[in-house]
């Protein structure tokens, strides 16, 4: 007997339209805001046809105005709504950062947990699209230092698929950042499966890391945009007869030190990129916590490699800002020799 199957081919910008759709189809609560997310799908189409099927009540095309978008999806969300907003890109987000990291982040701790406040904000991340600042940033960081919010990044089809409908379903705020330079590759995707949304799914599920490829010489760990060089590099790693392991640590608030570690400890060895700024960024906090936790373990020093601290470059000049495949292995070089 043949086994049937519903994966189908998707990009990640897909994936998040059927993960948006089917939260949508199950639960009248949720609805979308943003700039042009409409008719136009938005600037990436990620919510193409979704406004068609469930109407301007629901799919909202807003003012451009953040802090406005960010304001009124708190009020909904405290009236019983599950708002889903869009930022058109990362750098956009910071006319709308007072009413995240003042109101958003606080209303439910405030009131000890008598007002709940689940919203997420989808942020379109990252560089390597041929853009500016503005358009290419990783303000990341800036969120996962913020107690109370949540903080998460898909690397595939299937995850953008499946998190963000636990993103939905969760009782905290959500900032769910989209890798764009990743929208269009493809993956498998099972939309038919069925998605975990109880207390596990988004507590664990949600922000569990996860080994993408086993090693055993060192650990690369990456999210988000990096995961796929990360793998790059293992590929030609192992041309050398290195064996890399690669974690895809999906979440940033809460971190999953607990499955990195367990990797260090069978590795000795710990390699952390992103694209944000290595200066005070994810990866410093990861260090210092594998640091903590693996200190004799360790067999060379955790090695970070991310973005300059400069403003992001003008786009002739990203390729060497982004922390591509020869700075990678570079640094995995440098935590060998030790």
């Amino acid at each position: 007997m043949t086994a049937t199957t519903t994966a189908t081919s998707l990009p990640l910008a897909k994936a998040v339209n059927a993960g948006l759709r089917a939260a949508m189809r199950r639960d009248s609560t949720v609805l979308l805001m943003g700039e042009d997310i409409g008719a136009l799908g938005g600037v990436f189409r990620v919510t193409d046809g979704l406004q068609a099927e469930f109407g301007s009540q629901r799919v909202v095309d807003t003012p451009l105005a953040e802090s406005g978008i960010i304001g009124t999806a708190i009020g909904l969300a405290m009236a019983g709504y599950r708002p889903v907003c869009e930022i058109q890109f990362d750098g956009f987000i910071f006319p709308g950062f007072d009413q995240i990291t003042t109101q958003l982040a606080k209303l439910r701790y405030r009131s000890g947990g008598r007002v709940e406040v689940p919203v997420v904000i989808r942020v379109p991340y990252g560089g390597g699209i041929g853009s500016i600042e503005h358009h290419s940033e990783s303000p990341e960081a800036l969120f996962a230092h913020t107690p109370g919010l949540r903080v998460v990044s898909p690397a595939t089809s299937s995850d953008a698929f499946t998190m963000i409908q636990q993103a939905i379903a969760s009782p905290d705020p959500v900032l769910f950042f989209e890798p764009k330079a990743r929208y269009w590759d493809r993956e498998d995707v099972d939309v038919e499966a069925p998605v975990d949304l109880s207390e596990a799914g988004v507590t664990t599920g949600l922000h569990g890391a996860r080994v993408v490829r086993a090693g055993r010489d060192a650990t690369l760990v990456g999210y988000g945009p990096t995961v796929k060089t990360l793998l790059r590099a293992a590929e030609v790693a192992a041309t050398d007869g290195q064996e890399l392991e690669v974690l895809d640590l999906r979440s940033l608030s809460p971190l999953d030190v607990t499955t990195v570690a367990d990797s260090v400890r069978r590795t000795g060895r710990l390699v952390v990129a992103h694209e944000a700024t290595t200066f005070l960024g994810p990866g410093a906090e990861l260090a210092a916590r594998v640091t903590e936790e693996c200190f004799y373990s360790l067999q060379a020093p955790v090695l970070r490699v991310g973005g300059f601290h400069t403003p992001y470059p003008a786009s002739a000049h990203e390729e060497e800002y982004l922390p591509g495949l020869d700075r990678v292995l570079d640094a995995v070089d440098r935590a060998m020799a030790y």
